[in-house]
């Protein structure tokens, strides 16, 4: 377990005598369990430094703080070469605040260091889309052997990761941290704290072209974790065959290269995709001379790829057979897109998390799928950058053929609107709003038990609101 002494160590350079065991790191006083360490973060609207007395009251033993906190509470200045070996134990006793220079830097140093002590393998984890749904379903596959530690929610940042890292204690034998990217250099920095030996990059799209420039710039950005695996036969990248952008990454990387697929080329791939509804989704697997016929408990034909980057993830660790079907079997691995029942009897897909043009497409895949009125409630697809009309327009398209009713929300979602007038639809079957609750009116009248309301859009937009209001109350 972590501990003041690993902390100190890792800020200081000099190990002082200090047991007391930190459970876990904390940037949220509302979050804290007993025996963590707080970290103070200064933030635009909110400042952690006025939290680290409520933090205290709820069991912190130790915050990290910048600037100056309450003046009742003890605290030790650590960036004036204090001299820790000398210090009586009694000294370090909690609640106690360590002063540093930057609490974000002290974090992610404090994580650096404790990675290296530990002897854990790291499955990193990349890509435009798909990042969390296949972290939940590798970490649910390697669990059936190791003990497996997964970044909870979407903790796949420079502040997250070295959170998750800290969640690492002695017994773990694997790690599944999954990677964002924003700016050029953030996944090699994540992947020096986090030091993966497998990669995994799942599809490299137009998400975050506004802030990246480019499918370009995505593409180096995303490359840097392939880059940082060390070479083979330690380090593994599990690359997606069927993206020409992934398969690339190939050049950027010493690791072993495992392909997986859709086509015969790739070292694992599927075939005889059948979905089956909310009843999940049936194919067979291919891997050398082996073939297996597969049915997971997951939603959607796209799922497919899911299943096949955590199978590769089992198959480069040493896994067999009954292992990996035994944790694609768990049906909690299902994480985005949650169907629930309106108070009529309508099905709803509630997909709100977030939304790109290859999400989107996915998702109206699965509309198509499913028996009866197909209701797409769409909204703004943000940060698409060069990519906006193309992304909005391709969705509009294929909203256009699969749905019977559209409904569309924000601005940007009135291309979507155009691009299905333009594939055909009848313009009385397309409504445009501006606000949720219009939408949450119109359905509220109009939905009928045999209904299906796909309901999918940037998570700024709060579409969670539609399927609040519509669905069963307990």
């Amino acid at each position: 377990m972590l501990t003041l002494a690993d902390v100190l160590e890792a800020l200081t350079h000099v190990r002082p005598s200090a047991p007391q065991v930190i459970t876990e790191a904390s940037i949220d006083s509302r979050q804290v369990i007993p025996g963590a360490l707080f970290v103070a973060l200064p933030g635009e609207r909110v400042d952690g430094h006025d939290f680290v007395g409520a933090a205290f009251q709820r069991g912190a033993l130790y915050a990290l703080i910048q600037r100056e906190v309450d003046p009742a509470l003890r605290a030790f200045d650590l960036r004036g070469g204090l001299n820790l070996s000398s210090l009586p134990p009694a000294a370090l006793e909690p609640p106690l605040c360590l002063r540093v220079d930057n609490t974000l830097t002290a974090l992610q140093q404090i994580a650096r260091f404790w990675r290296r002590k530990l002897d854990v393998k790291v499955i990193g984890i990349t890509g435009s889309v798909g990042k969390s749904s296949t972290k939940e379903l590798v970490a649910e596959v390697l669990s059936v052997r190791y003990r497996t530690l997964k970044s909870p929610g979407n903790l796949n940042n420079e502040i997250g990761l070295p959170l998750s890292v800290l969640r690492l204690g002695a017994g773990y034998q694997r790690a599944v941290l999954e990677m964002g990217f924003y700016v050029p250099g953030e996944i090699a920095f994540l992947c020096d704290i986090a030091l993966p030996s497998v990669g995994i990059v799942t599809h490299i799209g137009t998400v975050h072209a506004e802030r990246a420039g480019s499918q370009e710039a995505i593409f180096l950005g995303k490359s840097e974790l392939v880059q940082a695996l060390p070479p083979a036969p330690d380090g593994v990248a599990i690359l997606n065959y069927d993206d020409p952008w992934v398969r690339k990454m190939e050049e950027k990387t010493r690791a072993r290269i495992f392909y997986y697929g859709l086509s015969p080329e790739a070292d694992l791939w599927a075939d005889q995709i059948e979905g089956l509804g909310l009843d999940g989704i049936r194919f067979r697997l291919h891997y050398g001379s082996e073939v297996l016929h597969v049915h997971v408990p997951l939603i959607g034909r796209h799922s497919v790829h899911n299943v096949l980057r955590a199978a590769a993830a089992g198959l480069v660790d040493g896994l067999n057979w009954q292992e990996i079907l035994q944790g694609l079997q768990q049906e909690h691995t299902q994480l985005r897109l949650v169907a629930v029942r309106s108070q009529n009897g309508a099905l709803l897909l509630d997909d709100t998390y977030n939304a790109s043009p290859e999400s989107m497409l996915a998702a109206l895949n699965l509309l198509e799928e499913l028996e009866g009125r197909k209701i797409a409630v769409l909204g703004d697809m943000l940060e698409l950058g060069p990519y906006e009309r193309q992304g909005h327009d391709m969705v509009g398209m294929r909203a256009g053929h699969v749905a019977d009713i559209l409904i569309t929300l924000g601005p940007r979602a009135h291309m979507i609107a155009a691009a299905a007038r333009r594939a055909g639809m009848p313009r009385k079957n397309i409504l445009e709003f501006e606000q949720v609750e219009p939408i949450i009116a119109w359905l509220e009248g109009n939905l009928s038990s045999s209904d299906v309301v796909l309901i999918k859009g940037s998570h700024s937009l709060r579409m969670d609101r539609i399927v609040a209001a519509l669905e069963v109350r307990s």
